[in-house]
């Protein structure tokens, strides 16, 4: 199934190969002289990656045998489950030919290959590959897991016996020696290919942090550092050099082991001495300049007597035959016996992160010049295995589809199943992934024969190395009614969207293609499997459900109604009926496009998903159809440049929930009515009533108890509510989201829906309606004329969607809780049992808000809604409509509730973008698609407090700008050719970036020369004129990009060149550069370029090193383990440090089993991990998990992404804890410097990066600069959060310390009156904080009074005064700490027994209150701190 390569040891991660030896602190951790580091959670620290390692008491492992029969029975089974993969390792002694037998951990689940890749990967054993292993002399099978060898037990003695060579192995162990010889060279990781990427921690870290902390003197360190940052890096320095961001690392200067090593040019063999067992020729030139020739044999390698001009194939005299290469060349030459052993030494000493591969390609869109050596294996690879054939796999392509199809149909039923289907499905998406983006790179470079080369070239298909690729063009009119060109490229993505979607329900039996979407050269390329086939049919008798020709013709057909049927609720498709040519009805459960085709090998396949999602009608004008007000208001329809714009899943999900919400108050409010109907009458009935019986009282001025009482009584109304229904599983908690809503979508009302007809008999409810409304709630039903009940929502005309209620929706509004029963009842039974009035609560809310069923809440979209050339039965009118309403609130609950959910998340700082990709990720979080960045824009440039949202709007605009400048960098590419790339691309970044007027400068002769030399030249794809791009100015650039802006986005952008973007909006030129590079693929080299010359030009064509592609694919999940992390985040969240920590260290365990080491959750899993750590105490460990996830974000996410950035200052801390002080402040300097970088000084997250360097430097008494940090970040805080925020009254403490220390106590007396004064307004005179600060302006004064005693004292007796000795004190490093720990949002919890016991009531007290109806807001403010600043948690775990 999945092919396995046996020479490239990192890069396979569907054995556990890396995750064995790639966790411990050395590599050499596998010695088991080593003992086991501890760390909290009882797992030793062997443990934490592998899965074998036997941290674990035999109790579990009994406990392990009922667990293995259970399938899915809840949570608990998934706790028993996790152990069966947990069993014992044991320790086998490996001989290796010529070294000292050592001992190796293993666990039984490994398979023999993984201890050969942990041969190959040891120094002393390394430049071995052919050899087998022998347990009493029987040679053990490779692909054989250790339990099922018989006789290997614990001690067992395996021997390393040298293998004679095929012409296969040969050329796998010189692919082998040739990546040891390279092993310190970042050229691959700056070139992008083999999934290598940088990582430039450990330049800061001098090494492992893990040892250097142990060899460190605590005390003595003070006195050696240099804290002085660089000029650029202090706060207001306007320079932003470009060199820093790649430091140059002193192990990489690399050290020559030989000077060539290639494939001579004798081969193949002849076959008189293929006959003597020569396998093949390589020529090599060693450091001393000897040239030499040696033959690979089945016996091994020798010298043999052949030069460069003849042919003499006789073994040299002495031949050094040798059955490796290195034992070979380190007889022959001195100085490579020498280099090799240094070579691999420093190669083991880096840390496993630096150097195993990443799961898919990051590229740097900055490189030094590179050396380009001659590289044997690289050459042999452009020529021939990589252009057909995957890498080494005997006599043939991969069948992609097959391999992506067999790996989903694998076994579901246990975990174990699991993990081994989803590390299948992992591995394949990234090799598929990878081949993908090769094969698209060489389709665009001409490297690829056309299926159809006949025709023009935007209309040609490729197959190569079984996968189709075809280019983003509107070939055949396809398009033409959806918008041509423009909608043939937002087609893939689209496409690409809905596989995502459809991969991710997973349903067994459906089938979609491997889809991979990559933008290279100004070109769109999607590559797809190939379904079994497919290529001998003609579609039209393929496709057997959907459409060809966009809903003119139509089929459909059972068995895929089946499987789609099954997919319409997780992804709220509607079935619906359309009609077919011969206005024949036809059922679908998908939109039109969405085609069904059964392959050769029976599997039901579906493709062009790209409408799986419901249109946005807010950019999709509709002659005669009206939107919604709020919409209309904010000034759509837009027109767009295609038909295909569609909601996101987020939007839609979010969507949904809201609508769960209002459903919910709907029914809860009608209860009510009902309910204080019964009262009024009983009321009257008494005498003594009162006159506040007869009102139904209001909710608001209701107490908890009594709406608990009000509950009870009214269920008893609900006859038969049976209370067992609630935990069957119903509509309202398999498909909504239970109430407790994101904060997104907590209590706006939905848009205007449609008017709920009443029967006569609930009209009198509806009059009590307007008085039993609960105040607080947004939702005001009003009676209309007709008796129908019309909710609108008060908070949306204002655009706002805040609302005065925080907390659960349950709290505020009586009845919710019978009303979800009830809701739940109804969907659980046929609903006989439930009285005629309940049943009519339900169904006018399911009316309200748009419900497909009558009887239980169910949201789903009609995909087809305003697609042209469908048509709809007559009779589903009415449902046509329902539709088309529905859609329209959706839109206009993007403009009313999402945007402004977003910027309002941005204004209390829960959501932080410092970059475009870190923005669009925010807007894709809350569903809204790029294309509304320019409402975004609008929306907060009308906001009252748009100062404090000023790096949100400019990172909009810098987005913005970047994107319109992208969309003409596409067009502008395709009419370049291949010749003329680098003087192209740099004369584009030149009109976008500098103030040199480009072209009008440029030579003209030559342009002309160059014009006529290529006319006679081949012809390119894209034809016209080649020289075109020449002409662009910057002038017209700019006009571009504002025409762009307007016609896209609907912005107006007002500016004409680089340097008024610059000032008007305070962009920086090196953060647009990086931003169009990212976006565009761009590689530059890395030096310090001058935008602002007026003389000449910023970029040069030498400057343009490559051209990436930008590549988009699924990510598949790893569902089992996001289990388990988030179930150890919740316990972590409510306090229970040591469960979570455990599940996470499960949760660790199961990411690696599935995805390998390297990947982006496991990069969040290590800094929860590395955060609790330091909670509990163990800071060693902490910094261990820590530099695994910094290492981890520079290689996955790229060295100057913002989660780097931040991984970069958590380390920072852990590194101070550590004692190791001069680290701590490189990593500060870093990590300040990236972020000048990616958004500039004038950032929120800047506040905290400077007062953690301030308070860093105030430890080693660098006074001065310190100040300038805090004074930065007070002044930022100030302008971020507002004067009066208890954020600005800690900065404040901060400053006042430092002035303390230096001794100026009028400066620090000023500082802290201005905290004190804020601590008194926000949290009164009795809190801990006021009273903390007004204890410290005692002290403050009392100093002061003392310093001028003493100075008067000086002034008046001279030299013989006698002076009190002052109390000059260095802040001590704990108090250091402390500050560091508070503002980064940690408090510490000494964790005695005690004090968790305390914790854990604190928590259910809260939970009870929660539950009882009264919210959590109400506690007094000076009670227990806030359980948020009590237990630290990164809420934000991507």
């Amino acid at each position: 199934m999945v092919s396995k390569t046996d020479d490239i040891p990192a890069s396979v991660p569907n054995c556990n190969v890396n995750t064995v030896d790639l966790v411990g602190e050395t590599p050499d951790r596998k010695e088991t002289s080593k003992a086991p580091h501890k760390d909290p959670c009882g797992h030793s620290v062997d443990t934490v990656v592998m899965n074998g390692g036997g941290a674990h008491n035999p109790s579990e492992e009994e406990s392990k045998q009922d667990g293995a029969g259970d399938t899915d029975g809840g949570e608990d089974s998934n706790e028993q489950e996790v152990i069966v993969i947990q069993d014992t390792g044991f320790t086998v002694k490996i001989q290796a030919p010529g070294t000292e037998p050592f001992d190796l951990q293993v666990s039984p689940q490994e398979m023999v290959q993984e201890i050969h890749q942990v041969l190959m990967d040891r120094e002393d054993t390394c430049h071995r590959t052919c050899f087998s292993l022998q347990l009493d002399s029987n040679v053990l099978d490779n692909f054989a897991e250790l339990k099922s060898i018989e006789g290997l037990q614990e001690g067992s003695l395996l021997k390393v016996v040298e293998e004679p060579y095929t012409v296969r192995e040969a050329r796998i162990h010189v692919r082998h020696i040739r990546d040891l010889l390279k092993g310190l060279d970042p050229s691959d990781a700056y070139n992008g290919v083999d999934c290598n990427s940088l990582s430039f921690l450990s330049v800061f870290t001098d090494g492992d942090l893990g040892d250097s902390g142990k060899r460190k003197k605590k005390g003595s360190e003070l006195e050696q550092i240099d804290c002085t940052p660089p000029e650029h890096i202090l706060p207001g320095s306007k320079e932003r050099p470009l060199l820093p961001l790649q430091p140059q690392n002193k192990d990489w200067k690399p050290m020559q082991c030989l000077k060539v090593l290639t494939m001579s040019g004798w081969n193949p063999p002849p076959g008189n001495r293929k006959m003597h067992g020569d396998l093949m020729y390589l020529y090599m030139v060693t450091v001393e300049e000897r040239h030499i020739s040696i033959t690979a044999s089945t016996r091994g390698f020798y010298l043999n007597q052949s030069t460069t001009y003849t042919f003499n194939p006789k073994p040299a005299n002495p031949s050094f035959l040798s059955h490796s290469l290195v034992e070979l060349l380190s007889q022959i030459s001195p100085a490579f016996k020498k280099n090799f052993t240094a070579l691999q030494k420093k190669r083991v000493q880096r840390h496993p992160f630096e150097r195993i591969a990443t799961p898919f390609q990051v590229y740097s869109w900055t490189a030094p010049q590179v050396d380009h050596t001659m590289d044997c294996v690289r050459a042999e690879d452009a020529y021939t295995s990589r252009l057909g054939y995957e890498e080494h796999i005997p006599g043939q392509t991969r069948d992609w589809n097959e391999e992506l199809q067999t790996t989903r149909e694998l076994a579901r039923k246990n975990l174990p199943d699991r993990l081994l289907r989803e590390r299948a499905i992992f591995k394949v998406h990234s090799d598929f992934a990878a081949a993908a983006t090769r094969g698209s790179m060489a389709v665009i470079d001409g490297n690829v024969m056309a299926i159809n080369p006949g025709e023009e070239t935007r209309m040609q298909m490729f197959i190569w190395n079984n996968i189709f690729f075809s280019l983003g063009f509107d070939v055949r009119d396809h398009y033409r009614e959806l918008g041509g060109d423009a909608a043939a490229h937002a087609a893939p993505t689209n496409d690409l969207n809905g596989v995502r979607a459809y991969g991710a329900v997973d349903v067994e039996g459906l089938y979609t293609l491997g889809t991979v979407v990559v933008d290279y050269r100004g070109y769109r390329v999607t590559a797809q499997s190939i379904i079994p086939g497919i290529l001998e049919r003609e579609q039209e008798q393929s496709v057997i459900y959907g459409s060809i020709d966009f809903g003119k013709t139509v089929v459909s057909h059972g068995k895929y109604l089946e499987l789609l049927e099954r997919t319409s609720r997780p992804l709220k498709v509607q079935r619906h009926n359309v009609l077919n040519e011969k206005d024949e009805s036809m059922e679908l459960c998908s939109s039109v496009e969405c085609k069904g085709i059964i392959g050769n090998d029976g599997r039901h396949y579906i493709l062009d998903l790209l409408r799986t999602f419901p249109p946005d009608l807010n950019f999709l004008p509709v002659e005669g159809e009206e939107l919604s007000p709020e919409s209309v208001r904010e000034g759509f329809p837009r027109q767009h440049r295609h038909r295909l714009a569609c909601l996101r899943q987020e939007l839609i999900e979010a969507f949904v929930e809201h609508r769960y919400l209002l459903f919910m108050k709907m029914a809860a409010l009608q209860l009510m009515q009902q309910k204080a109907n019964k009262e009024s009458k009983l009321a009257t009935l008494t005498e003594n009533s009162s006159p506040g019986a007869a009102v139904p009282a209001l909710p608001s001025t209701e107490t908890p108890d009594a709406s608990a009482e009000s509950s009870e009584t009214s269920t008893e109304t609900l006859t038969d509510a049976n209370s067992d229904a609630v935990h069957t599983e119903t509509t309202s908690t398999s498909d909504a989201p239970q109430p407790a809503a994101t904060e997104a979508t907590t209590t706006e009302a939905a848009p205007k829906t449609e008017p709920m007809t009443e029967t006569d008999s609930s009209a009198t409810t509806t009059t009590n309606a307007s008085q039993a409304t609960p105040i607080e709630d947004n939702v005001v039903p009003t009676v209309t004329t007709n008796g129908s009940l019309v909710p609108f929502a008060t908070a949306i005309q204002n655009g706002e969607c805040e609302s005065p209620l925080e907390g659960k929706a349950e709290d505020i509004i009586p009845g919710l809780a019978q009303a979800k029963e009830l809701a739940e009842s109804l969907a659980a039974e046929d609903g006989s049992g439930i009285d005629p009035k309940s049943r009519e609560v339900v169904l006018n809310a399911c009316k309200a808000v748009g419900s497909i069923s009558n009887t239980s809440f169910d949201i789903r979209f009609n995909p087809d809604i305003f697609s042209p050339g469908v048509r709809f039965p007559e009779d589903s009118a009415d449902d046509i409509q329902k539709q088309k309403q529905l859609l329209k609130d959706a839109g206009a609950f993007m403009v009313s509730c999402q945007i402004p959910s977003l910027v309002k998340d941005c204004l209390d700082h829960s959501a932080l973008p410092m970059d475009g990709a870190t923005l669009t990720e925010a807007l894709h979080q809350r569903g809204i698609n790029v294309r509304y960045l320019g409402n975004v824009l609008a929306f907060v440039d009308q906001t009252p407090a748009k100062a404090q949202l000023e790096h949100f709007y400019r990172i909009g605009i810098s987005e913005l700008i970047t994107r319109c400048a992208k969309h003409i960098f596409k067009t502008y590419l395709q009419g370049v050719e291949l010749s003329a790339l680098s003087a192209a691309v740099s004369h584009f970044l030149n009109c976008f970036l500098s103030s040199f007027d480009a072209v009008a400068h440029l030579p003209a002769d030559e342009l002309v020369s160059r014009r006529k030399n290529r006319k006679r030249r081949n012809r390119v794809p894209g034809g016209g004129d080649n020289t075109a791009w020449a002409s662009l100015t910057p002038s017209e650039l700019w006009k571009n990009i504002v025409s762009e802006a307007q016609s896209y986005y609907h912005f107006t952008l007002h500016c004409e060149n680089a340097d008024q973007v610059v000032e008007k909006y305070g962009l920086q030129k090196i953060t647009l550069l990086r931003e169009i590079s990212i976006k565009a693929g761009i590689q530059i080299l890395i030096k310090e370029y001058n935008f602002d010359s007026r003389h000449k030009p910023a970029f040069t064509e030498e400057d343009i090193l490559n051209i990436f592609p930008v590549v988009k694919h699924v990510n598949p999940k790893a569902s089992d383990a996001f289990h388990f992390f988030q179930s150890g985040q919740a316990k972590v969240q409510q306090g229970y440090l040591k469960e979570g920590c455990e599940l996470i260290n499960e949760a660790l365990n199961l990411f690696n089993n599935v995805y390998g080491a390297m990947h982006v959750e496991i990069c969040a899993c290590l800094r929860l991990l590395a955060r609790l750590n330091y909670i509990m105490g163990d800071h060693h460990e902490a910094l261990s998990n820590q530099q695994k996830a910094v290492l981890m974000s520079e290689r996955v996410l790229g060295v100057e992404h913002p989660n780097t950035i931040q991984e970069y200052m958590h380390l920072a801390l852990y590194c101070f804890a550590n004692g190791q002080l001069s680290t701590a402040l490189k990593l500060l300097y870093r990590a300040r410097y990236l972020m000048l970088m990616v958004c500039g000084e004038d950032h929120p997250e800047m506040a905290l990066l400077d007062s953690n360097i301030g308070l860093v430097l105030h430890g080693v008494m660098e006074y001065d600069l310190s100040l300038r940090f805090l004074e930065n970040a007070l002044a930022i805080n100030s302008k971020y959060h507002g004067p009066r925020s208890l954020k600005v009254a800690l900065s404040h403490h901060l400053v006042a310390r430092v002035y303390e220390s230096k001794a100026e106590f009028r400066s620090a007396l000023q500082q802290e009156k201005e905290g004190y004064t804020i601590y008194k307004n926000q949290v009164g005179e009795a809190h801990e904080k006021t009273k903390e600060s007004s204890e410290y302006l005692k002290y403050l004064t009392q100093q002061a009074v003392a310093l001028q005693r003493t100075m008067n004292e000086i002034y008046k007796n001279g030299s013989n005064a006698s002076i009190m000795p002052l109390k000059f004190t260095a802040p001590s490093m704990a108090s250091v700490l402390e500050q560091l720990n508070i503002i980064n949002g940690i408090i510490f919890i000494p964790l005695s027994q005690k004090d968790l016991e305390n914790l854990k009531a604190e928590v259910q007290r809260r939970q009870q209150l929660q539950e009882s109806g009264k919210s959590v807001e109400d506690l007094t403010v000076d009670g227990p701190l806030e359980l948020e600043d009590k237990i630290p948690m990164d809420v934000n775990v991507d």
